[in-house]
């Protein structure tokens, strides 16, 4: 593993994460920021971490991250979506761990789009009979 570096992508919403697994001791780096630093949230800190903890990796690899678009919900999913990915590509006896957790499957929901005559995507102008 002399200099490995393993990459993933992982999406969701409309969250791009480019993600590099680095042999480390588990530090988290997001857009050059300490995770602590980029998400002010535990349970998106947790979200991020689920596929390491589920495949016991937590502090064989430094993750680095680029993650653009989205909120802070939807980046959080794309940075876990990309962690599974990459220890993929690690080692590929990780796939049933990951895939019976859901780690690997995109997550489809997307925003949906604004109709006409319509205020948003399904909310009608307000009914009055005068």
């Amino acid at each position: 593993m002399a200099n490995a570096k393993y990459y993933g992508t992982g999406r969701r919403k409309s969250s791009v994460a480019r993600v590099y697994l680095v042999p480390g001791t588990g530090k988290v780096t997001i857009n050059k920021r300490d995770m602590d630093e980029y998400f002010g949230l535990e349970t998106l800190k947790v979200i991020v971490r689920q596929p390491l903890v589920a495949t016991e990796t937590a502090d064989k690899f430094d993750v680095r991250v680029n993650v653009r678009g989205g909120g802070y919900t939807g980046q959080a999913g794309a940075i876990r979506h990309g962690i599974a990915r990459a220890l993929l590509t690690v080692d590929a006896e990780y796939r049933p761990t990951l895939k019976a957790a859901g780690y690997l499957t995109r997550d489809p929901r997307m925003k949906e789009r604004k109709k006409y005559g319509l205020k948003a995507a399904r909310r009608a102008p307000q009914f009055s009979k005068r």
